[in-house]
C-alpha cells in the first residue's frame, strides 16, 4: 500500500484545514441554488426547523416529568400532546427533508453531468490525448452527481447543528458550564481523526485515477464484443483476467487496510467522547439522589448533555465532510475551470494573408508536435493546394498523413507556423464555419447505434429531416443499397446495442460513413482517409469509377495504401519523417526512380 502521510495536528494545519472546509461551500451552494431556486428555499427552512425542533422537544420533556411528579394531571396532558405535535413536525420534516435532498441531488446530478459532457465537447483532441487531463476528467465524472448536492447539505446541517448546540447551551447555563465545555472538547479528536482519514482516503482514490482507467478498460475488452472473437481465438481471457484480478485485489488490499485503521482509531476516540458523557450522566445522577436536583431536571440536563456532545460531534462532523467534499469539488471545478486554449504561436507569413478561392489550402512553415511528445510529427512543412486539386497522400503509417487532415479541418493547431485555409488562419476562424467547408470520412469512424437516416444524416445537421438529401447522400457512398435490403429502409436501427438493431458488416459500415461525408454536398473540401479499407473489390471499384464526379467541384484530400486509388489523383504527395519528398502525378513519379516508384513496384508484384 502506498503510504499516507502522518500530519501533525498543528494549530497552522487546522487552521488551514477549516478554510479548506469552506472553500467550495459558496460556489457549490451557487450550483444548487442555480438547479432549483423553490427546493433550495425547502431545503434551508426544513434545516432550520431541524436545528429548533431538537431544544424545544427536551424542554417539553422536562416539562412533562415536573408534572408527573407534582401530579398536575392537566399540565402533563398538554405536555404529552405538545411533545407529540413536535415530534409530528419533526417527523415530517426529516421525511421533507430527505425528499428534497433526494429530488434536488437528481436535478443537480444531470445539470452538473450536462455541464461536464457540454466541457468535453469544447475539448480538442489534444486533450483526449493528454492522459493527465484524461485523469482529471475522470475525477470530475465520477461523484459528480452527488458531491455537490452533498456540500450544500452538510453546510445547512453545519447550521442545524450550531441552532441545536446554541439552545442546548443555554439550558446548561443553569448547570455547572465547565461540564458542558468538557463534554464538547472530548468530541474533537475523534472529528480531527476523521478528517485525517477522509484526506487520506481522498489522497488514496487520485493517485489511482490512471490504474482505475486501465481496471475499466480490461473490463470493457472482457465483456465487450468488439474484443470477444480475438480474446477468445487467442486464448487471451485467463491473460486480461489475471492482470484484472492483480489490480482488483491491490485495491481491495489497500481499501481494506485504510479501513481497518480508520476503524481502530476513530473508535478508540470516540470511547472517550462515550466515557465523558458517562462521567457527567453519573455526576447528575448524584446530584438528583441527593436531592439537589430535581428528576424534572435530571432529566432535562441528561437529555442536553447527550444532545449537545451529539450536536457538537455533528457539528464537527459536519466540518469533517465538508473538508472531504471540498477535496472532491476540487477535482469537478479543476476540471470545468481548465483553460482550454490551444498555446499561441507566434508566425511572421512572407506575405499578408488573403482571401483566397474556396477550397485553396497553404501551409507555411508548418510544424506539429503531439502533446507531451518531444518528437515533431511534422516540421518545416510547406504546401500549396489550389481549388478544385485532387491530392492523394501516400507513405507509412506515422509519416504525418492524418495529421496534416486534422490540422486542416482546425482539429489541431499548428505548433508553429500556421495553416490557411481560402487564404486565412485556422486559428482565425469560426470552428464552426470552418469544419462546414468539409466534408471528411475518417477510416476510424463511428458506427452509431442509431436509425441509418441519423448515420448518414449527422454528416450535416442542417439536411437530418430532409429524406431526399439523405437518399442522394446515400446513392453517392454507396449506402443506397441497404436502404432497399434492411427492414425499415432508412429508419432500421444498426448495430446491436439496442433491441432490433441490425449488425452491418465492416463493409457496409463503411459504405455508411462514406455516404454521411457526402451530405455535405456544399463542402468546398472533401476528406477521404483510406475510404476503402474495409471495401470488397467489387465495392472498392465502384468507388472509384465514381471518384472524379463524386470530387468533381471540390478540393479533394485522398489518405490511401492502395496505388489503383491514388494514381487517379492530380497530385500524389510522399510524406516520409513528417516532411513532402515526393510532389508529382502518377506518371511523374513512377518515372523517378525514388520511393513512390519502388512502393509502386512492391505492390504491383503482389497482384502479379
Amino acid at each position: 500500500m502506498r503510504h499516507l502521510p502522518n500530519e501533525p495536528q498543528s494549530p497552522a494545519s487546522l487552521h488551514q484545514r477549516l478554510r479548506e472546509s469552506f472553500r467550495y461551500v459558496l460556489r457549490g451552494s451557487r450550483l444548487v441554488w442555480a438547479s432549483s431556486r423553490p427546493l433550495s428555499l425547502t431545503y434551508l427552512a426544513l434545516v432550520l426547523m431541524g436545528g429548533i425542533l431538537p431544544v424545544a422537544i427536551a424542554w417539553t420533556g422536562k416539562r412533562i416529568v415536573d408534572a408527573v411528579l407534582t401530579h398536575d394531571t392537566r399540565r402533563a396532558l398538554v405536555g404529552v400532546a405538545a411533545e407529540l405535535a413536535l415530534l409530528a413536525v419533526q417527523l415530517v420534516a426529516m421525511r421533507g427533508l430527505g425528499l428534497v435532498r433526494q429530488v434536488l441531488g437528481s436535478r443537480l446530478g444531470v445539470d452538473i453531468n450536462q455541464a461536464i459532457l457540454t466541457k468535453a465537447t469544447k475539448l480538442s483532441l489534444s486533450h483526449f490525448e493528454d492522459s493527465e487531463f484524461y485523469d482529471k476528467m475522470t475525477r470530475a465524472r465520477r461523484e459528480a452527481s452527488s458531491r455537490p448536492v452533498a456540500l450544500l447539505g452538510d453546510a445547512l446541517a453545519l447550521l442545524q447543528h450550531s441552532i441545536s448546540l446554541v439552545g442546548f447551551l443555554l439550558v446548561l447555563a443553569n448547570f455547572h458550564a465547565w461540564v458542558a465545555v468538557f463534554l464538547l472538547v472530548m468530541t474533537v479528536p475523534a472529528t480531527l481523526g476523521e478528517v485525517r482519514f477522509s484526506k487520506a482516503t481522498f489522497k488514496l482514490r487520485n493517485w489511482r485515477s490512471p490504474e482505475s482507467r486501465a481496471l475499466a478498460y480490461l473490463e470493457y475488452v472482457l465483456a465487450n464484443d468488439e474484443h470477444a472473437k480475438e480474446v477468445r481465438l487467442l486464448g487471451l481471457a485467463d491473460f486480461f483476467l489475471e492482470r484484472y484480478r492483480s489490480t482488483s485485489e491491490k485495491f481491495h488490499r489497500e481499501d481494506a487496510r485504510l479501513a481497518w485503521s480508520k476503524a481502530w482509531v476513530t473508535t478508540a476516540l470516540s470511547t472517550l467522547s462515550l466515557l465523558s458523557l458517562y462521567g457527567t450522566y453519573g455526576a447528575v445522577a448524584w446530584l438528583t439522589a441527593a436531592g439537589t436536583l430535581t428528576v424534572g431536571e435530571m432529566t432535562l440536563y441528561v437529555l442536553a448533555f447527550r444532545q449537545s456532545q451529539s450536536a457538537f460531534q455533528s457539528l464537527l462532523g459536519s466540518v469533517s465532510a465538508l473538508y472531504e467534499h471540498n477535496l472532491y469539488m476540487s477535482n469537478l471545478f479543476a476540471y470545468l475551470d481548465a483553460n482550454l486554449e490551444e498555446p499561441a504561436h507566434a508566425w511572421t507569413p512572407n506575405a499578408p494573408a488573403k482571401q483566397g478561392a474556396t477550397g485553396s489550402i497553404s501551409f507555411r512553415d508548418v510544424g506539429f508536435k503531439y502533446r507531451g511528445k518531444d518528437e515533431w510529427a511534422l516540421r518545416h512543412l510547406n504546401l500549396e493546394i489550389e481549388p478544385g486539386q485532387r491530392i492523394a497522400l501516400v507513405g507509412k503509417n506515422g509519416a504525418g498523413k492524418t495529421t496534416i487532415v486534422k490540422l486542416c479541418t482546425g482539429l489541431y493547431v499548428p505548433t508553429e507556423g500556421a495553416v490557411l485555409i481560402d487564404g486565412v488562419d485556422t486559428r482565425a476562424w469560426d470552428q464552426a464555419a470552418l469544419r462546414e467547408k468539409f466534408g471528411v470520412a475518417f477510416q476510424d469512424f463511428n458506427q452509431y447505434q442509431l436509425s441509418l437516416r441519423e448515420n448518414v444524416g449527422l454528416g450535416d445537421l442542417r439536411h437530418l429531416d430532409s429524406e431526399p438529401h439523405v437518399i442522394y447522400a446515400a446513392q453517392r457512398g454507396g449506402a443506397d443499397e441497404l436502404v432497399r435490403q434492411l427492414p425499415g429502409g432508412l429508419d432500421a436501427a444498426l448495430g446491436h446495442i439496442f433491441r432490433g438493431g441490425v449488425e452491418l458488416s465492416g463493409g457496409q459500415w463503411q459504405k455508411v460513413a462514406l455516404s454521411r461525408a457526402f451530405m455535405k454536398d456544399d463542402a468546398s473540401i472533401l476528406v477521404l482517409d483510406e475510404p476503402t479499407a474495409a471495401l470488397d473489390a467489387e465495392a472498392e471499384h465502384a468507388v472509384f469509377e465514381r471518384f472524379r464526379a463524386l470530387s468533381e467541384g471540390h478540393t479533394a484530400l485522398l489518405i490511401s495504401h492502395r496505388f489503383a486509388t491514388v494514381r487517379m489523383a492530380d497530385r500524389i504527395l510522399v510524406l516520409e519523417g513528417g516532411k513532402v519528398t515526393e510532389d508529382g502525378s502518377h506518371q511523374a513519379l513512377l518515372a523517378a526512380p525514388k520511393t513512390y516508384a519502388k512502393l509502386f513496384a512492391l505492390q504491383a508484384e503482389g497482384y502479379a
